[in-house]
C-alpha cells in the first residue's frame, strides 16, 4: 500500500510516498515541488497542480494525507498555504484518491507522542522510523513524510475494521 504526504505551500510543496508492507514501512519518494517566486500566482498553482499530477501518475497511490491549514501570524502566508492545499486535495481528488488531512500537532503527536514537538524530533523519528541514512532536506519533505507516517498509523485501525466487515 502506497501513501502519499503532502505539506503544502506556494513556493515549497513537500512530498514524501511511503509504503506499508507485512514488514514495516519504507520511503519510496520524497521531495519538494518549487515555484518560481516571480512568476504569476495562476501560473504557480497551474505548475504544483501538474507536478503533483506527475507524480500521482507515476506512483500507484492507495491514499493520500495532508497538512491542515492553519492561521498563525501571518496571514499572508497562511492564504498562499490555503492556496497550494486547495490545489493539492484536487489533483488528488481528480486521481480518485481518499484523502484526509491533519493539523500540524496531530501528526507530531502520532510520531513523538507530544503535540508540542520540535521539528527536530519530528525529523529523527521519522530518520529512524523509515532507516533513512539521513533527514530529508529541505524539511518540506521531512515533514510531508511525517504527514504519511502519521496517516498510516491513524488509518490503520479503519483499515482493519474495513477488512474484517469485508471478510464477513
Amino acid at each position: 500500500m502506497f501513501v502519499l504526504g503532502i505539506d503544502p505551500g506556494l513556493t515549497r510543496t513537500g512530498y514524501g510516498i511511503v509504503e506499508k508492507t507485512p514488514r514495516g514501512l519504507h520511503a519510496v519518494a520524497v521531495g519538494v515541488i518549487r515555484t518560481d517566486r516571480d512568476a504569476r500566482l495562476a501560473d504557480r498553482l497551474v505548475e504544483l497542480h501538474r507536478d503533483l499530477g506527475a507524480i500521482i501518475a507515476e506512483y500507484s497511490i492507495d491514499s493520500a494525507a495532508i497538512e491542515q491549514v492553519f492561521v498563525n501570524r501571518n496571514r499572508m502566508t497562511a492564504t498562499s498555504v490555503a492556496r497550494a492545499s486547495g490545489v493539492a486535495l484536487l489533483a488528488v481528488a481528480q486521481a480518485g484518491i481518499p484523502v484526509v488531512e491533519y493539523t500540524p500537532s496531530a501528526v507530531k503527536m502520532a510520531l513523538t507522542g507530544y503535540g508540542a514537538a520540535d521539528k527536530d524530533q519530528v525529523q529523527k523519528v521519522i530518520q529512524m522510523r523509515l532507516g533513512l541514512e539521513k533527514i530529508p532536506q529541505p524539511a518540506d519533505a521531512a515533514d510531508a513524510l511525517a504527514i504519511a507516517v502519521c496517516h498510516v498509523q491513524a488509518a490503520g485501525l479503519q483499515w482493519r475494521l474495513d477488512a474484517a466487515e469485508a471478510a464477513q
